[in-house]
């Protein structure tokens, strides 16, 4: 269902992810994120950081906001993106360092960055049935929806995703561990959706990951399946969106090469879903004519035009020709420029996330204009806000 973004064009947003504050030391580790915002220093940290991304987006003109995941602990390559969840869902034991199950992993080694990130995630083994879970995510959503009038949009990560990196010790079936992982996360999210959540976002869908793997035992088609079931009855409360990228632990893609979307957007098509998200910025855009063509119109775009993975600030102008070659392919109305993924886990600093944010909104406003569409207030822009004067004539 379109809340948000019903009819409304070329909206912006980003991923999700922000860097953290280099003061903001408190971490959950484990507990229950009611019981870290009862402590003083966590509650402190927390809200305050909660407080600086509002800014950092206000400043940049964006028209749809992210709490950066604030929730999520100060690990490395943004490990606890999937320990917050494996450590709070009943059925999954201790991490051990191990390489996961992933086929992703199968060209790397020592040497790789992302060797040394997947050491870092110490892989979760299923010990029993999954049971409860406390993610907590209207919490997470309570948090900052009193600080900003804007829209929040909530992500996390998906059963898709943890069925991957998880070691499967007691269901010795995965796609029966993916449907009860599935049914457990879709509690969390109705919870957030009840709580009032106008967004929900779901980190990722597995199809364009695993569609290539030969070693893959579940087929796409069941992937779909188990998605539809993670997501069933929210579109009848909420906008739901659903991320895809290739990757973004310390800035890295997981697969070795640029890989093409087209093969799983048949797929992508079946989910029950209002926005997916794709990366288009790292790729210089070799699936716009896909997106468009393949994706059915009753679903939107939120298509990457910001990298994730450079440290380099786009230019206004060359982010504008980007969203022109994309507005050839998908209409106005069903294209939401994004980052490709977040700003966060070791990617780069606030400041460079805070002017890729500044580009997002100027480059996507140049459009705007020419399409007689309304342009966003950028105060980070406005002239009479500049601290160094600027000279006439």
């Amino acid at each position: 269902m379109f809340t948000v973004t019903k009819d409304r064009a070329l909206l912006t947003t980003t991923t999700g992810a922000l860097p953290r504050p280099s003061w903001y030391t408190a971490n959950l580790r484990g507990l229950p994120l009611s019981h870290g915002l009862s402590q003083q220093a966590y509650r402190e940290q927390h809200f305050d950081c909660l407080a600086c991304h509002v800014a950092a987006q206000h400043r940049a003109g964006i028209d749809i906001f992210v709490d950066g995941d604030a929730r999520l602990d100060d690990d490395v390559a943004g490990r606890s993106w999937v320990s917050y969840a494996t450590e709070r869902i009943e059925g999954i034991g201790a991490p051990r360092v191990e390489v996961p199950p992933a086929g992703f992993m199968a060209d790397k080694g020592p040497g790789d960055l992302m060797w040394e990130v997947i050491e870092t995630r110490m892989t979760p083994p299923v010990t029993g049935k999954i049971g409860r879970t406390a993610l907590q995510l209207d919490r997470a959503y309570k948090a900052i929806a009193p600080m900003t009038d804007k829209p929040v949009k909530i992500g996390t990560i998906s059963a898709q995703i943890l069925a991957l990196m998880l070691t499967d010790e007691h269901y010795k079936d995965r796609f029966a561990l993916l449907m009860d992982l599935s049914t457990a996360l879709n509690r969390e999210y109705h919870a957030l959706a009840d709580a009032g959540a106008p967004l929900i976002q779901i980190e990722e869908p597995a199809i364009h990951q695993v569609i290539a793997d030969p070693n893959q035992t579940i087929k796409p088609e069941k992937w779909v399946e188990a998605f539809n079931a993670e997501v069933k009855g929210l579109r009848d409360k909420c906008e739901v969106w659903c991320h895809t990228c290739w990757g973004s632990p310390a800035a890295q893609r997981v697969a070795s090469r640029n890989q093409s979307y087209k093969a799983a957007l048949p797929y992508f098509d079946q989910l029950d879903i209002d926005v997916i998200t794709v990366e288009g910025a790292f790729n210089n855009g070799m699936d716009l004519e896909h997106f468009g063509s393949m994706i059915s119109k009753n679903k939107k775009i939120a298509l990457g035009v910001i990298s994730h993975r450079t440290l380099q600030v786009e230019r206004p102008e060359e982010i504008a020709d980007f969203i022109r070659r994309a507005l050839k392919a998908i209409e106005p109305e069903r294209l939401i420029p994004t980052s490709d993924c977040g700003f966060g886990r070791q990617s780069m600093s606030r400041m460079h996330a805070t002017y890729k944010m500044i580009a997002l909104v100027r480059g996507a406003n140049i459009v705007r204009k020419e399409l007689g569409l309304p342009e966003a207030y950028i105060p980070a822009t406005d002239p009479q806000l500049s601290m160094v004067p600027l000279t006439k004539g």
